[in-house]
C-alpha cells in the first residue's frame, strides 16, 4: 500500500512539473519592453521558456501608423524568435508575437518600445 502511494505522489508531482511548463513564457526581449533606444535596432529577438514550434509561431513589428517594419519572416530557433528590421525613424514601434510551444499551447502579446532621435 505504501509503495502504490508513493508511486502515485510521484506521477502527480511529474504531472504537475510538466503542466507549470506548458506555455512558452517570454523570458527576455532585446529591445526590452518599454525601453526607449537613442540607436534604432536592426532586429527584435525574444527568448521564451520553452522550444517553440516554428510553423506557428509568428514575431512582426509595426510603426505608429500600423505600417509593418519587420522585414521577412521571424526566424525561430529552439526557444528563441527573432525578425530583422527595416531602418527605423524616431517614433514608437509595437512588437506583436505569437508563441506556440512544441506541445501546441500557444501564447501572444504584444509591447511597444520607442527610437529617440540622438
Amino acid at each position: 500500500m505504501r509503495s502504490s502511494i508513493t508511486v502515485v505522489s510521484l506521477l502527480l508531482l511529474t504531472v504537475s512539473a510538466a503542466t507549470a511548463h506548458a506555455h512558452a513564457s517570454l523570458t527576455l526581449t532585446s529591445p526590452s519592453e518599454g525601453a526607449v533606444v537613442t540607436t534604432p535596432p536592426h532586429q527584435v529577438s525574444l527568448a521564451f521558456t520553452d522550444t517553440l514550434e516554428a510553423a506557428f509561431s509568428k514575431l512582426t513589428v509595426t510603426d505608429a501608423s500600423g505600417d509593418e517594419v519587420s522585414e521577412g519572416k521571424a526566424h525561430v530557433n529552439d526557444n528563441t524568435m527573432r525578425v530583422d528590421l527595416k531602418p527605423l525613424n524616431a517614433g514608437i514601434f509595437k512588437v506583436n508575437w505569437r508563441a506556440v510551444s512544441i506541445d501546441t499551447h500557444k501564447t501572444e502579446r504584444s509591447f511597444t518600445f520607442r527610437v529617440d532621435s540622438k
